[in-house]
């Protein structure tokens, strides 16, 4: 079985740039919607999540956040 390298193991993702593991916990409907969102749009949950934190702390750090 010379040359032959193994499978990642399922459920192992490489990190994207300088991206870190983060686990946070929230309500379960919250989750099954950014899970829908991503479903329809095509893209990772954890994109979802990022970009609605970014777009979060640009208008917080702009003061226009309750």
């Amino acid at each position: 079985m010379v040359g032959r390298t193994r499978a990642p193991k399922k459920g192992k993702r490489t990190p994207i740039g300088a991206r870190v593991t983060f686990i946070a916990m929230m309500d379960k409907d919250v989750i099954a919607d950014i899970k829908q969102v991503a479903i329809d749009e095509h893209r990772a949950a954890w994109d979802i999540i990022e970009q609605a934190a970014t777009e979060f702390l640009k208008r917080r750090k702009a003061g226009r956040t309750p």
